[in-house]
């Protein structure tokens, strides 16, 4: 097949990538600036679920932000129903506005009904799955609270553990991806 060559075409395309590239930034910054309202509330749920320790909680390193990402997307099967929307009508509107004792018993029921077989609370597990894969899978999850080993080594079958001893972050036998 012959090659065909146009110069405009070149020329045209040129132009058109370098105001793609021109535009990019911008049109990145306009969607940075409007905020997605239930991220204030799903950076605090996150932060009470994986609070700081010698490490930061999943509020300060972003999970918040990556749970709203994930139901966007339907992961962890959460297509059909707005999570975000009915964790801040079963948490209550004023939840971010009460002190942290009742922020966490608040919590502590919702997660006590789901993991009792409420039907009405069982949005929330998909959350906190959520929540914990996003912290265990960040920086700081996968590598400051967990173990990382890049290249393990030899495989031992039977490891002693001491106390104080972190899991492996790259112990990826219990995750289910299907």
């Amino acid at each position: 097949m012959p090659k065909i060559e146009s110069p405009m075409a070149r020329r045209e395309f040129m132009a058109g990538m370098a105001l793609l590239m021109a535009v990019a930034p911008v049109a990145a910054a306009g969607a940075k600036l409007v905020p997605n309202p239930y991220q204030p509330l799903l950076r605090e749920v996150a932060q009470l679920v994986i609070p700081r320790s010698t490490t930061p909680g999943a509020g300060e390193v972003g999970v918040g932000a990556f749970v709203l990402l994930a139901l966007d997307h339907g992961l962890e099967g959460t297509k059909g129903l707005d999570h975000a929307a009915w964790l801040k009508s079963t948490l209550g509107a004023g939840f971010l506005a009460q002190p942290l004792a009742k922020r966490q018993a608040a919590l502590a029921a919702l997660d006590a009904r789901a993991f009792a077989g409420d039907a009405a609370a069982k949005p929330w597990l998909a959350i906190k799955r959520l929540i914990l894969l996003g912290y265990y899978t960040s920086e700081t999850g996968g590598s400051k609270e967990l173990q990382y080993v890049h290249v393990p080594g030899r495989w031992d079958p039977d490891l002693p553990l001491k106390p104080g001893d972190r899991a492996f972050s790259s112990d990826w036998s219990a995750v289910d991806f299907g």
